[in-house]
């Protein structure tokens, strides 16, 4: 299966709180998209890796994601290595994405910028046709991502461009909501963590809007890059009255 879009999260729910939203948008364009979760979240305070895995995949499957797959790596102690970038490049070479939507470079959680530096450095790797692996029994040919951009997370840094989401935002929001164990559930014994507070869910929302208010729309979601952007001239800048 080809894909144009791979999104890649260190933790199960990483995808939805960070970039859903621009996905939403690409599969509506009945472009394919896909998740990948590098661990399965088995540090996590609240939850299992059990329900962990339901929560995913009943997210994917509200969505319209085409592939959910997950790497099982070390929740916290995974390196950016070579075992570890090998794993990742077996699936790119799988997928073929034209994009990756990776980790933020730097966030509160050290997982976080550890995994975003991990993705970049694979995506780079990939693309090099003596850096052998297989699948299935058969080997893989390179494969290079035509642009890696990094969603943002927890710590507010600024963009280098918004995504308009304000068509996705209810889906988006829903999609958060399928991780039933990790979010505010008064009925639950688990103990209460920075994402599971009553007002985190505003918090994601009052991002979006802000991000939205810079470009003229309702919701937005940022993304940052280690390259520059290209365009053919300057038309393709798209402008609005309220910015």
């Amino acid at each position: 299966m080809k894909l144009h879009i791979l999104a890649i999260g260190v933790h199960p729910d990483d995808v939805e709180l960070g970039c859903t939203g621009t996905l939403i948008n690409h599969i509506r364009k009945g472009q394919q998209a896909g998740i990948l979760d590098l661990t399965q979240g088995e540090l996590g305070s609240r939850g299992t890796i059990e329900t962990r895995h339901n929560e995913a995949q009943a997210s994917a499957g509200l969505l319209g994601i085409a592939v959910r797959e997950n790497l099982k790596m070390a929740d916290g102690f995974f390196q950016n290595d070579r075992e570890h970038q090998l794993k990742i490049i077996q699936i790119l070479r799988k997928y073929q994405p034209d994009i990756v939507l990776a980790n933020a470079l730097a966030d509160r959680h050290p997982d976080h910028g550890r995994a975003g530096r991990l993705i970049a450095d694979a995506c780079f790797l990939s693309g090099l046709r003596k850096i052998e692996t297989t699948f299935e029994a058969k080997s893989q040919q390179a494969w290079r991502p035509k642009k890696v951009f990094h969603y943002l997370q927890d710590r507010f840094t600024e963009p280098d461009f918004i995504v308009d989401i304000s068509e996705s935002m209810d889906l988006k929001m829903e999609g958060i909501k399928c991780f039933k164990t990790q979010f505010f559930n008064d009925s639950s014994d688990d103990p209460q963590t920075y994402i599971s507070a009553p007002g985190f869910m505003d918090k994601i929302k009052n991002r979006a809007s802000q991000l939205g208010h810079r470009i003229g729309a309702k919701y937005g979601e940022g993304f940052s890059l280690e390259t520059s952007l290209g365009i053919s001239d300057l038309d393709a800048f798209q402008y609005s009255d309220l910015v």
